[in-house]
C-alpha cells in the first residue's frame, strides 16, 4: 500500500492531464461475419497482438462510453489536441489554437495536408459536422453534455436544432468554437475520444453500420481498421495517409478480444499476445516482482451506484447506511490484494485544485476536517450505518426488502460483490448478486434497469468536474438517475465561471452535497495491473487508463 501511495504521489507531482472513459471496457459484439480489407502498408514494421478486453459495444467515437473501446478509437482517430507520454497537451490535428481575451472563442488552426485513411481531404468542416453530430439528440451520445454543454447554442442543439451549436469553419484549415461562458479546462476537453472527427459521407450513407467494417471505418489517426472477426480480434494497420505516419513503428496491431482473464493469461503464456490487461486475480501473488507484471496508477474511482428512482434507494438515509457499512481498507488490502487504495472521498488523489501542484482531495480533507469515510476505524462507520438504517425505519434490517446487486464478472468485480453481500448482512440486509456479461451489463446499467450496480470512472481530463458532472440531471452517464437542483446549479456555475478559485469552491460544495445525499458509494481508487513482455518497448500507459502502442518495438 505504501508503494502504491508513493506512485500516486509521483503522479500528482507531475501535474498530469487525465483523459479516459467511464465504464469497464467489457463490451458486446459487432456482427457475425469476418470483415477484412488489405492493409496497404509496406512491410518492415512490428506486427503486435495485445488483449485489452472483449468485443467493444461500439467504436463509434460519439456513441462509445467504454475505456477499452476508447483505447481502440484513439489508435484509429486523432483529435484537435492530443497528449504525449508525459500527459502534456500537444498539437494533434490542429497545429495550434488561439483563445480570445474574454476566453469565449477558441480558434484552431489545422495542419497542412490532412487526410482521411481513404486518402480524401480532411478539413475543418469535418469537425463542424462531427461536433454537431455529437450534440444531436438523435445521436444519443452519452458524452454530449459533458463535452459540449459549455459551447454556445448547445441547449438549443439538444432540441434538434444542431445548427445552433456555435462551431464554424471560416476556411478549410480553421475551426472556430464559441463558448457560452469561459471554461477553464476546454483545451483538455478537445483531447477526448468523443471529440474525434468522423467522415460525413460514410456515416450518413451507412448509418449505425459505418463503424462495423473496415471499408467504412474511415479514420484519421495513425492506424486504420483492416479486419474485425467478432469474438476473435480487431486488427489495425499503419495508416499511410496519417500526417505523422513516418513515426509509426507498427505494421499491424491486433486487439485479441477476450473477456475471460484465464483465457487471456493462457494466450500470454503461449506468446499469442505480448500484453494483457485482464490478469487472473489468483495469479497476482506469484506474478508480483516479475519483469512482466506492472501495477500502474490510474486516476479513477470504483464505486457502487444506487438507482435512486427505486425504493428503498430513494431514501437518502438508506443510501448513507449502505455507504458507511463498507470496510474500504479490507476491500483494498485483502479482497483486491493491495492493488488499489481505499477511497476516503469521491474525488481521489492526483486531481488538481486551484493552486499549482495542489490536490483536490487534500483540500477536501482540510475543508471537512477529515475524510468522508473513516478507513482506519470501520466499526465507527458501521455503528453510524446501523443508526441511520434504524432512522430510515429498518432497525436491524427488519422490513427491508431483498435487494439485487448487478455486476459483470471481470477482475475483482465478483469478489467485491460477495464482500458487499457479507458486509450488508451485518445490517440485517439480504442481497442477491446478478452477474451478467459486459455486452448486457453496460446497456442495462445505462438504461437504469437495476437496483444497485457496480460502477467506476476514469478521468477524461484533470478537473474534478469530470467525475462530479456524472451527477448532473442532464448527464448521459448518470446511470443512477440522481437529481438535485442545488448540485446542478453548483456544477453549472463551476463550468461557466472564468474565476478558477470560484470554479474549485463550487466543485467542493457540489461534492459535499453528493456525498451527504449518498448519491454514490465510493469504494476504492483503482489502478491498472497488467502483464507485458519485457522485450516489448516504446509503449506507454497513462493514468487515463490507456495503453499506447503506436511507437512499439520489440527487442
Amino acid at each position: 500500500m505504501k508503494k502504491m501511495a508513493l506512485v500516486l504521489a509521483a503522479v500528482l507531482a507531475s501535474g498530469m492531464i487525465l483523459t479516459a472513459c467511464g465504464g469497464s471496457g467489457k463490451s458486446g459484439t459487432a456482427g457475425n461475419e469476418t470483415q477484412k480489407t488489405e492493409a496497404g502498408n509496406s512491410a518492415g514494421g512490428l506486427d503486435l497482438a495485445v488483449q485489452i478486453g472483449p468485443d467493444p459495444e461500439t467504436i463509434d467515437p460519439a456513441l462509445n462510453a467504454s475505456i477499452d473501446a476508447s483505447n481502440m478509437i484513439l489508435h484509429a482517430f486523432e483529435t484537435l489536441m492530443t497528449f504525449d507520454k508525459d500527459n502534456n497537451i500537444i498539437p494533434g490535428q490542429a497545429e495550434s489554437f488561439d483563445v480570445s481575451d474574454d476566453g469565449l472563442t477558441y480558434t484552431f488552426h489545422l495542419r497542412d495536408g490532412l487526410k482521411w485513411s481513404d486518402g480524401s481531404e480532411l478539413t475543418s468542416e469535418d469537425f463542424v459536422y462531427s461536433w454537431k453530430r455529437l450534440a444531436d439528440p438523435a445521436t444519443a451520445a452519452p458524452y454530449a453534455a459533458d463535452m459540449l454543454s459549455m459551447v454556445k447554442g448547445y441547449d438549443e442543439a439538444t432540441t434538434g436544432n444542431v445548427d445552433a451549436l456555435a462551431v464554424s469553419a471560416p476556411d478549410a484549415k480553421t475551426f472556430v468554437v464559441e463558448l457560452a461562458s469561459p471554461c477553464v479546462y476546454f483545451d483538455k476537453i478537445t483531447t477526448h475520444a468523443s471529440m474525434a472527427p468522423v467522415k460525413k459521407d460514410v456515416v450518413e450513407a451507412n448509418g449505425d453500420q459505418w463503424s462495423l467494417i473496415p471499408d467504412t471505418y474511415v479514420s484519421n489517426g495513425p492506424l486504420k481498421m483492416i479486419e474485425w472477426v467478432p469474438g476473435s480480434h480487431i486488427s489495425f494497420a499503419k495508416n499511410e495517409n496519417y500526417w505523422d505516419a513516418d513515426s509509426v513503428t507498427l505494421n499491424t496491431l491486433k486487439f485479441v478480444l477476450m473477456e475471460d482473464s484465464n483465457a487471456a493469461y493462457s494466450a500470454y503464456q503461449t506468446g499469442e499476445v505480448s500484453m494483457i490487461k485482464d490478469v487472473p486475480t489468483d495469479e497476482i501473488p506469484s506474478l508480483e516482482g516479475t519483469p512482466d507484471y506492472h501495477l500502474d496508477p490510474r486516476m479513477a474511482t470504483s464505486y457502487t451506484i444506487f438507482n435512486v428512482t427505486k425504493a428503498p434507494f430513494d431514501n437518502a438515509l438508506v443510501r448513507r447506511a449502505l455507504t458507511l457499512a463498507v470496510d474500504r481498507e479490507y476491500i483494498a488490502s485483502t479482497v483486491m490484494a493491495g492493488t488499489v487504495l481505499p477511497a476516503t472521498n469521491f474525488v481521489g488523489p492526483g486531481i488538481s485544485d486551484v493552486e499549482g501542484g495542489s490536490s483536490f482531495e487534500e483540500v477536501t480533507r482540510k475543508n471537512n476536517g477529515g475524510d468522508y469515510f473513516n478507513v482506519s476505524n470501520y466499526e465507527e462507520d458501521l455503528n453510524k450505518a446501523k443508526e441511520l438504517l434504524s432512522e430510515a425505519g429498518y432497525p436491524d434490517g427488519k422490513g427491508f426488502p431483498v435487494i439485487e446487486y448487478m455486476t459483470n464478472d471481470a477482475g475483482y468485480n465478483k469478489p467485491i460483490a460477495e464482500y458487499l453481500q457479507s458486509a450488508w448482512s451485518e445490517l440485517g440486509i439480504r442481497m442477491d448478486i446478478k452477474i451478467v456479461e459486459w455486452s448486457t451489463f453496460a446497456p442495462t446499467r445505462r438504461a437504469g434497469d437495476f437496483q444497485i450496480a457496480r460502477g467506476g470512472w476514469v478521468y477524461d481530463y484533470d478537473d474534478p468536474s469530470n467525475m462530479l458532472n456524472l451527477f448532473t440531471t442532464e448527464s448521459g452517464n448518470n446511470d443512477g438517475k440522481y437529481s438535485n437542483p442545488e448540485v446542478d446549479s453548483l456544477l453549472n456555475t463551476a463550468r461557466d465561471t472564468a474565476d478558477k478559485t470560484e470554479h474549485y469552491e463550487k466543485l467542493h460544495a457540489a461534492e459535499k452535497l453528493i456525498m451527504e445525499d449518498a448519491a454514490v458509494a465510493p469504494l476504492v481508487y483503482s489502478s491498472d495491473f497488467y502483464l507485458q513482455k519485457p522485450e516489448l518497448k516504446g509503449t506507454w500507459h497513462s493514468p487515463y487508463g490507456y495503453w499506447f502502442f503506436t511507437h512499439a518495438t520489440m527487442d
